[in-house]
């Protein structure tokens, strides 16, 4: 995925959730961020970012802000991007796992539930659901930063599918690179790493990748190792 217009900044300030501050060409704009997450040890004070001016001149925020240097890395911000990610990756036939699919859908509905993706081949049918990763410690990349009841809500359902004879994923799309290994973080939530556990003991295969990462661009890169 690549985004366009995309300027440089420093970051001052989050007034909330939505709007951070950032000094581009030293003017203070406003930008939108496009992660609703806590992000406390991404937007600090003084760190170099990235912003995309949006094409809508009347918007009442001028750009999205997508990327924040944290030390050595560059890491992709934006809620949206995994999803655009993997979908462009499962669409181009490179997550071995399905292979060339012949039909992928997303936002897929299954019973109740929706999915990120379904993927279809000739010998399996497989419902996706996709998780980004911002947190990273030590070179250990951790999900999810907050607590989430709604991902336990998705793992469980994941494991439905299989009772049904579908294949089930849950991808974690880490957004930076050079991360050592993925792990699920017990200490925000502990009841989340439990739940990925005991899913993936009833069949679902979960994944996690990190990406290439770029000021203007993001793009699956290559498969890391996840300890539980």
């Amino acid at each position: 995925m690549v985004y366009n217009n995309v300027r440089k900044g420093i970051f001052r300030s989050r007034p909330n959730r939505f709007v951070a501050e950032v000094e581009i060409d030293g003017a203070v704009e406003f930008c939108h961020v496009r992660n609703t997450g806590r992000c406390k040890e991404l937007l600090v004070s003084g760190r170099a970012v990235y912003a995309s001016k949006a094409d809508n001149p009347n918007r009442s925020t001028k750009y999205d802000l997508i990327a924040v240097h944290k030390g050595g890395l560059l890491i992709n911000m934006d809620s949206q991007a995994p999803n655009i990610a993997f979908g462009e990756y499962l669409r181009n036939g490179n997550f071995l796992e399905i292979g060339n699919a012949n039909r992928v859908k997303a936002e897929a509905k299954y019973g109740a539930s929706r999915f990120d993706f379904y993927a279809e081949t000739d010998k399996a049918k497989a419902f996706i659901e996709v998780k980004g990763v911002t947190l990273e410690e030590n070179g250990i990349a951790m999900f999810p930063d907050a607590p989430t009841e709604r991902g336990i809500r998705h793992l469980n359902e994941l494991a439905s599918c299989i009772s049904d004879g579908y294949d089930a994923y849950v991808v974690f799309v880490i957004q930076m690179e050079g991360v050592s290994r993925f792990t699920p973080n017990f200490k925000t939530h502990a009841a989340f790493g439990e739940t990925l556990s005991k899913v993936m003991d009833l069949g679902v295969k979960a994944l996690a990748y990190d990406c290439k990462v770029t000021p203007d661009s993001m793009s699956i890169a290559r498969l890391i190792q996840i300890t539980l």
